[in-house]
């Protein structure tokens, strides 16, 4: 992240031209801590709404999706379970739960 400033600098550009009514930053869940490191640092630059997750269904342990929500404040609002179209639903947290407690 920190050799790519001209990058952050050109999305905060983006950002502030295009006005989005909606933000979401795109994670792996299985990059982990590197995934929580890089929504904090997004979050720094330009504010997000919500995170989606890809590949959440093989995290069995959810810590990215914790970890993400926690150190942004922002919420997990669509997870990737798979890899059709169909397979990006909307975040359950008690699924998580289940998954984290089973």
């Amino acid at each position: 992240m920190q050799n790519k400033t001209n990058l952050m600098n050109e999305l905060q550009k983006i950002h502030r031209v295009t006005e989005p009514h909606l933000v979401l930053f795109v994670a792996d869940a299985l990059a982990g801590n590197d995934a929580v490191m890089q929504a904090t640092e997004f979050q720094k630059i330009l504010t997000f709404d919500g995170a989606v997750l890809s590949k959440l269904d093989t995290d069995a342990r959810g810590g990215a999706a914790l970890s993400i929500a926690h150190a942004t404040g922002r919420p997990i609002v669509l997870a990737g379970v798979g890899q059709e179209y169909n397979d990006l639903e909307l975040f359950n947290p008690k699924w998580l739960l289940d998954s984290i407690l089973n």
